[in-house]
């Protein structure tokens, strides 16, 4: 039998703390405590060589159950649709009218923070309505 390994999700963009604190919003994850010595992260940022302030950032489940995310800054912007993207599962057991406003209710919420509402796919009969997503640096997601 297969031994079940944790992961982390990580996300390439152009601002990890603006990206990550967006993330903490959208999924009520929260930033972890700072590395031992440091008495917040910012401290710790300025720790580090010029060229590696700023680099990297990271929040996680406060429930320890779902996977830690972490972004780092690339050079280069996003240009592609991403291959891999999350579902953030807001609608599950509603169907129809109801599971489609608590999907547009959620959406609204994340456009006030600087999210994108792309297109409302609605139930087919066989799949049910979702909503496709940017986030504040245009990586795509679901509202399912």
């Amino acid at each position: 039998m297969a031994t079940v390994r944790q992961f982390q999700v990580t996300f390439d963009c152009a601002d990890p703390e603006r990206v990550a604190r967006f993330w903490c919003e959208a999924l009520g994850y929260v930033v972890p405590p700072p590395p031992p010595g440091f008495e917040s992260w910012t401290a710790f940022d300025q720790s580090l060589p010029a060229e590696s302030q700023g680099s990297a950032f990271a929040c996680v489940d406060p429930t320890g159950v779902g996977p830690r995310l972490f972004f780092q800054r690339v050079p280069e912007g996003k240009v592609v649709k991403n291959r891999v993207h999350l579902d953030v599962r807001v609608g599950t057991g509603l169907v129809g009218d109801e599971r489609l406003a608590t999907l547009q209710a959620e959406s609204d919420r994340l456009v006030a923070l600087g999210a994108v509402q792309g297109q409302v796919l609605l139930a087919d009969g066989f799949n049910e309505s979702c909503i496709n997503m940017q986030d504040v640096e245009g990586n795509e997601f679901c509202l399912d």
